[in-house]
């Protein structure tokens, strides 16, 4: 088996991260959906305090996923962003 069958074969680190991520955010719209179903007389969210969303189960799966997707993403994107600048001192040369 070469290195390449054996990468496509695992569930490694970054597809692993995308697939929690997509997870986190999948239960965070369904968490709307249920807020929404399940409690009375909820007064309209918004999104980021300036977009504001109807009160209906629509409206609380966007603020749910989106609202997780930002909270989870950002520094997410973070931790790629530096991981690609900053050089491992212990890293192994291949050379």
């Amino acid at each position: 088996m070469t290195t390449n069958e054996t990468r496509s074969r695992t569930f490694g680190g970054q597809r692993l991260v995308l697939v929690l991520y997509a997870l986190l955010v999948g239960v965070g719209t369904v968490a709307g959906v249920l807020v929404a179903v399940f409690v009375d007389e909820l007064s309209r969210p918004e999104l980021f305090a300036v977009i504001p969303l109807p009160a209906t189960p629509a409206g609380f799966a966007v603020y749910g996923g989106v609202t997780m997707a930002v909270v989870l993403g950002l520094p997410l994107a973070l931790v790629v962003v530096v991981s690609r600048r900053v050089e491992d001192p212990h890293a192994v040369d291949d050379d």
